[in-house]
């Protein structure tokens, strides 16, 4: 089973791989490209579930839950 802070802690901290928004967390990517590809198909995958996963969260509000996890280089 995994930690559910550490999962938080890793979507918190994940970077766009590619894309308009290549290089920015996904936290920050605003929530319409999440609902673009929740009419297109998240991508296979981990990424693709960890999309899915930040479009519930931005659809809920809870972005500010996340936001404080990201860490500081």
């Amino acid at each position: 089973m995994h930690d559910p802070k550490e999962h938080l802690k890793k979507l918190a901290n994940t970077k766009m791989p590619f894309g308009k928004y290549k290089g920015h967390y996904l936290v920050n990517i605003p929530e319409p490209y999440y609902v673009w590809f929740r009419q297109k198909g998240f991508p296979p995958g981990k990424l693709g579930d960890m999309l899915q996963e930040m479009y519930e969260i931005k659809a809920n509000g809870l972005e500010g839950l996340i936001r404080p996890l990201i860490e500081k280089p």
